[in-house]
């Protein structure tokens, strides 16, 4: 990197282990000044802009995450006998860096720092070419998403390979652009990887919703997107395992939860046990466990459960009494009953297309994007599902992913993405445990997924609500604005220690702006998204213009004709 004399901004005060703190120069009214590089002018100090530090062959870049004034004394410029201790007090600009990368000898640049400046070193300014040689690495791959805040003229590739492939987390309290920037993403992507696979758990229908006409609007472009409503879908009981049917059906917390669960196991694996025996066409299995997923009627095992639950006969053949189990099931079979008379859940529990073990292969395609309409992007739309097992589905979804992967032999060949909007609704922290097997399907994806070509995407407003343990494996964090002091402190706890202080910023940051750190970057970047083209449905409701404009009446008949439909 090689900069005109005039660049030098400030000098090394103080060196930590991730924290240098720079005394800054000013001109002569005690101003901070502009430095300008070839035709940019640079404002020095500002939030997120990069800095290079030099001392002898020390060379590295860090980032300015504070900016402080504090109080300094100098001597007076017209000394006065017996006055020799006077001092003028003036205010001193100071800038907190954090180092985040070494220049080597050859001009590239390399994450972490081992040697370190001493006070005194120089601070310079840096410009956009030379930011821009700190990028170049990622550019041949034309994975453009955005600019840097700090260079408007500057785009910013990242590394799809790693970005994708690897796991990441877009963290951000609401509003702060989140669909925006998944939208964003992903039209990208699809405009650089044509055969993309990505599926989309669309919580609240923001990315394709009807407009008053009826028609179908999409965040993405026709050709490449398939709107899938879960309930249409038919995601049917039977293909859940025994942990997420036991979060669906089971109150953990009751005293009988665990005479339930054992009994309930039994019962479940006879019942798949016998549908491997007598199903047409044959499935012929040699081993079949409570997890396999092939159709199990879900009459004949309640038809169990009640006889378990009922009384005896006595030792003298005349009478009945209480069993072992007599009653344990009541709440049990009472929470399954009302959700069989609710009609809500007829897509779950009473499937008309997917009620046989053949069933599957066609699901599958579907919502992988192999179905009779290809697409590249499958939204499958939660919205119209019952809130209480929205997260229980939503699991399962993501575990069908794994699964298809998992047992595919081309799975080299056929990666997948999976992007969970809200993921503190149904991946928890372990402190949770309502939706432990939710948990326990997604924290396997997170785990596993890589070596197996499926990639996990978490979208959430509140991070410290979200599993540890997923979260843990993510090795891109894609952070927009957060102010609450816990989710910045959970998100300060999950990336490298050296980069902990940047999370300082997030605060200040604007719509679609954020701070991306990790590896799908070279360095980290303050970053300005691209805004996407067709956008979600998530822009805030305008009170200030419908309370002043809006519409007079509103057709109620129509609002209870839907609400009663339960369509959106």
């Amino acid at each position: 990197m090689s900069e005109p004399t005039n660049t030098v901004i400030g000098y090394v005060v103080d060196v930590q282990g991730n924290m240098l703190m720079a005394s800054l120069v000013e001109d002569d009214q005690g101003r901070t000044p502009t430095v300008t590089i070839g035709d940019e002018d640079i404002l020095v100090g500002q939030i997120g802009s990069y800095v290079a530090i030099r001392q002898n062959d020390v060379n590295i870049i860090a980032i300015v995450t504070r900016m402080t004034e504090q109080e300094a004394l100098a001597a007076p410029t017209i000394e006065t006998p017996g006055e020799d201790t006077a001092r003028l007090s003036f205010a001193k600009r100071i800038a907190r860096l954090t180092p985040i990368g070494s220049i080597r000898a050859d001009g590239q640049f390399d994450r972490g720092v081992g040697r370190y400046p001493t006070t005194g070193a120089e601070v310079h300014a840096v410009g956009s070419t030379d930011i821009a040689k700190m990028f170049e690495r990622f550019q041949a791959k034309g994975f453009s998403v955005g600019t840097v805040a700090t260079h408007p003229s500057l785009k910013v590739c990242l590394d799809p390979s790693n970005l994708f492939g690897r796991h990441f987390a877009i963290l951000g309290q609401t509003g702060s652009g989140k669909s925006w920037t998944v939208a964003a993403l992903v039209q990208r992507t699809v405009a650089v990887m044509p055969r993309a696979h990505i599926i989309i758990l669309d919580l609240h229908g923001e990315y394709c919703w009807k407009r008053e006409d009826g028609t179908r609007h999409y965040a993405f472009a026709d050709a490449i997107v398939r709107h899938v409503d879960a309930r249409e879908l038919e995601i049917p009981y039977w293909l859940m395992t025994y942990a997420e049917l036991c979060d669906l059906l089971i109150e953990h917390g009751e005293r009988e939860a665990p005479n339930q669960s054992a009994f309930f196991r039994d019962c479940l694996l006879e019942e798949r046990q016998e549908e491997n025996k007598n199903a047409k066409p044959a499935i012929g299995l040699s081993r079949v466990t409570v997890d396999t997923p092939i159709y199990f009627s879900l009459d004949a095992l309640l038809a169990k459960v009640r006889a378990k639950n009922g009384k005896v006969p006595n030792a003298k053949g005349d009478g009945l009494k209480d069993g072992p189990l007599t009653g344990a099931f009541d709440n049990f079979l009472m929470r399954l009953e009302s959700k069989l008379n609710d009609v809500r859940y007829d897509f779950l529990l009473k499937p008309t297309k997917r009620n046989s073990s053949a069933s599957l292969s066609a699901m599958l395609r579907d919502f992988v994007g192999l179905g009779a309409q290809k697409a590249a992007v499958t939204v499958i739309d939660l919205s119209s599902v019952p809130f209480d097992v929205r997260p229980t589905v939503a699991a399962q979804i993501g575990r069908l992913a794994f699964e298809f992967n998992y047992w595919n032999p081309k799975y080299r060949e056929f990666p997948i993405l999976l992007i969970c909007e809200e993921a503190h609704a149904y991946i928890p922290r372990a402190s949770e445990t309502q939706f432990a097997g939710s948990r326990k399907s997604m924290e396997r994806i997170a785990k596993e997924g890589r070596k197996y070509g499926v990639g996990l995407a978490l979208v959430s407003q509140r991070p410290h609500e979200v599993s540890e343990t997923v979260l843990a494996q993510c090795g891109t964090f894609i952070c927009l604005r957060i102010t609450n002091p816990d989710d910045q402190a959970y998100v300060r706890s999950l990336v490298p220690e050296s980069e902990g202080d940047l999370v300082s910023v997030l605060a200040g940051l604007g719509r679609g702006e954020a701070l991306v750190l990790g590896e799908a970057v070279p360095l980290p970047t303050r970053l300005q998204f691209d805004k996407p083209n067709p956008t979600p449905n998530s822009d805030d409701v305008d009170f200030y213009a419908k309370w002043k404009d809006g519409p007079m009446d509103l057709d109620v008949d129509t609002i209870v004709k839907r609400w009663r439909s339960q369509e959106r």
